[in-house]
């Protein structure tokens, strides 16, 4: 297999802010669960996805959503990019969803204002009633890499300065 990616953490004054902004607290909060991320891995040798861990313990009633600041950048290779998805089995269990159905993470966004800074927002569609608590640590969604073409006639030369919404600006 090819190694297209590098997991990084984004600075400390870049999960900070994102932080109080998604979640509130205080700077000195911010700043010991940012000590805590642990950058995404795989669980097996055949896993394609890799497991993103909640910053910090979260809980979800049904029909709650959550915007979690990761604390993840991620440099890929061109021609690359990262799907991210709920973790299935919390995706089975919970209807846990990304609202954006699936986020897509270009590797032009790694150089964006934000540093790049991965935020994956989250809803508990549980139509049985299911609260859903992650703990700290714990895998909640999962990012694959895949590989994309370009269209013949394809002229793009605008450069990323935004995060989510940005290219079509």
């Amino acid at each position: 297999m090819e190694t297209v990616a590098v997991f990084e953490r984004v600075s400390e004054m870049q999960f900070a802010q994102g932080w109080l902004d998604a979640i509130g607290g205080d700077a000195p909060q911010a700043q010991h669960i940012f000590s805590t991320i642990r950058l995404p891995e795989r669980a097996t040798a055949g896993s394609a996805g890799y497991d993103f861990f909640a910053p910090e313990t979260f809980a979800l009633p049904p029909g709650a959503s959550l915007r979690i600041p990761t604390g993840i950048r991620v440099k890929i290779a061109a021609g690359w990019l990262l799907a991210i998805f709920p973790r299935s089995g919390l995706g089975f269990k919970y209807r846990l969803q990304l609202d954006n159905t699936v986020g897509i993470i270009d590797s032009d966004y790694y150089h964006a204002d934000n540093e790049g800074h991965i935020f994956i927002k989250i809803t508990n569609d549980s139509k049985d009633g299911k609260a859903l608590t992650v703990p700290a640590g714990e895998g909640f969604a999962q990012g694959i890499f895949l590989p994309f073409g370009l269209a013949e006639g394809d002229h793009a030369q605008a450069e990323r300065h935004g995060g989510f919404g940005s290219t079509t600006k």
